[in-house]
């Protein structure tokens, strides 16, 4: 993952090993000191059998029809593990924005831009990484969106 990250540009510093899980964002948050909406969860739903990862901020709920509806997708349905691994080459609990087996649609909260150090999974359960909100969106050619 920090080649994938490095390859993006940012730096492999960033990554932070926590010593328990930070699979839902208040863990994340808890173990970071930071509110939880500063953590981008990274979520994988299926549309029409492709994946879509939408990076929302912990604070948030995706409301699956509202980013269906405005991105004209089919339904978003919530991917089951197997599907999340296929697509991402990771585990729930820990997908990283980037380092995917191939690229995946992406969407990007804009409640996220309120926080000048955002929080991701850097591609396992107990690895995150810091970042900005603008570099989120340009590591990842994410589409801003509300999602909720």
């Amino acid at each position: 993952m920090v080649d994938a990250l490095a390859a993006h540009g940012v730096v492999d510093e960033v990554v932070r090993v926590l010593p328990d899980s930070a699979r839902t964002a208040r863990e994340a948050a808890d173990a970071l000191g930071v509110g939880v909406g500063a953590i981008a969860n990274s979520l994988v739903f299926a549309s029409a059998g492709e994946p879509v990862l939408v990076l929302t901020s912990g604070s948030h709920r995706v409301d699956t029809a509202l980013v269906a509806a405005t991105h004209g997708l089919a339904p978003l349905e919530r991917a089951d593990p197997d599907f999340v691994r296929a697509a991402t080459g990771q585990v729930i609990g820990g997908v990283a924005p980037v380092g995917h087996p191939a690229p995946i649609r992406t969407f990007v909260d804009v409640a996220l831009r309120e926080h000048d150090v955002v929080w991701a999974a850097a591609g396992h359960p107990h690895a995150v990484f810091a970042t900005s909100y603008e570099q989120l969106v340009e590591i990842t050619g994410g589409t801003p969106t509300e999602v909720a």
